[in-house]
């Protein structure tokens, strides 16, 4: 096996990350630059945006066999089981293997008391062998849902950044976006939209932070992007955070934002998927306290029934966001994409989120292949830069 230096000049390998932060064991994929999390402060945040969703090593090698060395870091539950991580196989294109995370260290929170502590643990060699011969592209992609210090790279034959003349899409939303009950990195709903869409995906979904911050919209301004679709409206219902009035008004300014770099790039404005708990019932979210004494994550919301004032439900987002595309019909770039046509009430009787708040791995699939068609298919409103880049 050939050792690939583990050297700042390994970021033309990382796709979808925008930070690579040097560590005491090796590098740590961020998917937002420093600054925002300086500026904002959030643990939430900072949390998630180190989770490496949509973030993967992309090699173009002759390589049957490749290793990857990670130190995971997890958050964990006293009360509740959360399922691992997991590191896929991609070759060309196609999802070939995955394999769990066991390693590892753990920041094992307590929910009755909000202590948290530190589980210390090992590395964890994550290893693919019998891979296509000949030339390839190999992609490794990290867990959606555990932050990873990449320790060591390894293959049994040279490699190379893998070129990529896909469009980039970047898109942002909620954890249900960075792939909250999904199986695996490669299977969130993001990602196999990308795949069936023929994108190259940075995913800046980040669990219970789409709050229509301008911190974020600039980081979509400055970013290279050929499409942007932007997913709002869950977190700040199940937060409370808002009213309609200063929703509206934010979400203006957070399209402006996007606009100063991208003033003709197709950008998507989508619309909460069906989540029961919220529909009619305004935040904030909370975890079911009787499911967790019987070791089960589940929300619920806890805002009761009054909607004066312009307190937010999943129905009022929805013809708010609708309101704010109508009040834009100077911009013909700009498109609204109902969620509910990506999972809808009889999509929650067929396939009911498990947690009432999050799709599970066969949902994202869905949704995926949904948003894939919608969005990417022909008359759809990325499928042009698809097509040219196609050509």
């Amino acid at each position: 096996m050939i050792d690939v230096p583990l050297t700042p000049d390994l970021a033309a390998t990382v796709r979808g990350a925008a930070e690579l932060e040097r560590t005491a064991r090796g590098l740590r994929p961020h998917r937002l630059p420093a600054w925002v999390g300086r500026q904002l402060g959030d643990p939430q945040l900072l949390a998630m945006e180190a989770q490496p969703s949509g973030v993967r090593v992309a090699l173009a090698t002759t390589a049957t066999a490749v290793e990857l060395v990670v130190h995971p870091t997890r958050l964990a539950y006293r009360q509740v089981d959360r399922p691992r991580g997991a590191v896929d196989l991609v070759v060309d294109g196609a999802v070939l293997a995955s394999q769990p995370l066991t390693g590892g260290d753990a920041v094992e929170t307590d929910l009755a008391t909000g202590a948290s502590a530190l589980l210390p643990g090992d590395p964890q060699t994550v290893a693919f062998t019998g891979l296509p011969a000949g030339e390839k592209v190999v992609e490794l992609w990290l867990p959606h849902n555990e932050s990873v210090e990449l320790v060591a790279l390894r293959a049994d034959a040279p490699v190379r950044p893998a070129p990529d003349d896909r469009p980039v899409w970047l898109h942002h939303g909620s954890s249900i976006s960075q792939g909250s009950n999904a199986a695996t990195p490669a299977g969130t709903w993001p990602a196999v939209a990308a795949r069936l869409g023929g994108a190259d995906l940075r995913n800046l979904g980040l669990g219970g932070s789409a709050l229509v911050d301008q911190a974020t919209a600039r980081v979509v301004r400055d970013a290279p992007a050929d499409l942007i679709s932007v997913a709002l409206g869950i977190n700040v219902v199940n937060l409370d955070g808002m009213r309609r009035r200063t929703f509206e008004s934010a979400v203006h300014g957070f399209l402006d934002t996007i606009r100063d770099g991208h003033p003709d790039t197709p950008l998507v404005l989508l619309t909460p998927i069906f989540c029961g708990i919220h529909e009619d019932t305004p935040g904030p979210g909370a975890f079911d306290v009787a499911a967790l004494a019987a070791g089960r994550a589940q929300f619920v919301a806890a805002g009761g029934s009054d909607l004066s004032n312009g307190r937010l439900t999943l129905r009022v987002v929805r013809d708010a966001l609708a309101a704010v595309v109508g009040r834009r019909a100077d911009d013909p770039h700009l498109h609204l994409l109902d969620g509910l046509s990506l999972y809808g009430a009889a999509d929650a009787d067929a396939h009911p989120l498990p947690d009432a708040l999050h799709p599970d791995a066969a949902t994202h699939r869905l949704i995926g292949e949904r948003f894939a068609a919608s969005a990417f298919g022909a008359g759809g409103p990325f499928g042009g830069v698809r097509a040219r880049a196609a050509d």
